[in-house]
């Protein structure tokens, strides 16, 4: 039975909601069949989401961890290709702490790839119906932190390990005053289902295009 962390966010940036947690705590209520799922909320804060993160996995002891975050304006499903060694804040984070160019493991990598098959995750989301993406950017806020901070991680303690992370749009509610695409909890849960199982199943990933110009 494999098991599967899923981690999303508390709110940030006045938000009333984040549809990452939202969506994580909604799949693993209800796990595609054969599987054991776990979802926690990670603090929206440089450093302490990384202390969770390093708790949840050793709690569960999972196979496969998958980081959700939110990306405001984005329409799809986009899952992150690469994590880069930098903290970079254009707002504060929930504790009030704006880094400047400082690095998430100092001495670390300028980068680390995800170690989940990207393309077939995103094959596996429009299959099911649902827009997805790859994303080359996962940003310089607490998301691309969390991510490049799984990942060093991962390559350094738990190499056994799998994991990546995920960016979902805003959730209907947060959008009811702006013209700003969103996608509802449920289809985000759907999508984060289809990418656990796709993770688990996939250890070659897709050779297609899904590269971008900017």
């Amino acid at each position: 039975m494999p098991r599967v962390l899923l981690t999303g966010f508390e709110p940030f940036g006045g938000e009333p909601t984040n549809p990452s947690w939202s969506a994580v705590r909604a799949a693993a209520a209800e796990p595609p069949p054969g599987f054991e799922m776990f979802a926690v909320e990670l603090p929206c804060v440089y450093g302490g989401s990384l202390t969770a993160l390093r708790a949840a996995v050793a709690d569960t002891r999972p196979e496969i961890v998958v980081c959700v975050g939110q990306a405001g304006g984005r329409p799809d499903i986009t899952v992150e290709r690469v994590a880069i060694n930098v903290d970079d804040a254009r707002i504060p984070d929930v504790s009030g702490a704006e880094p400047v160019d400082e690095a998430i493991v100092p001495g670390g990598p300028a980068a680390y790839f995800s170690t989940l098959p990207v393309k077939a995750c995103v094959a596996a989301v429009r299959a099911a119906g649902l827009p997805a993406s790859v994303s080359n950017t996962a940003g310089t806020f607490v998301c691309n932190h969390v991510f490049y901070g799984l990942a060093h991680l991962l390559a350094t303690e738990l190499p056994g390990v799998r994991g990546g992370f995920v960016h979902v749009p805003y959730a209907p509610e947060q959008v009811t005053d702006r013209a700003l695409p969103s996608l509802p909890v449920a289809s985000v849960a759907r999508a984060l289902r289809e990418i656990a199982v796709t993770a688990a199943r996939t250890r070659t990933d897709l050779r297609v295009a899904e590269g971008a110009t900017h």
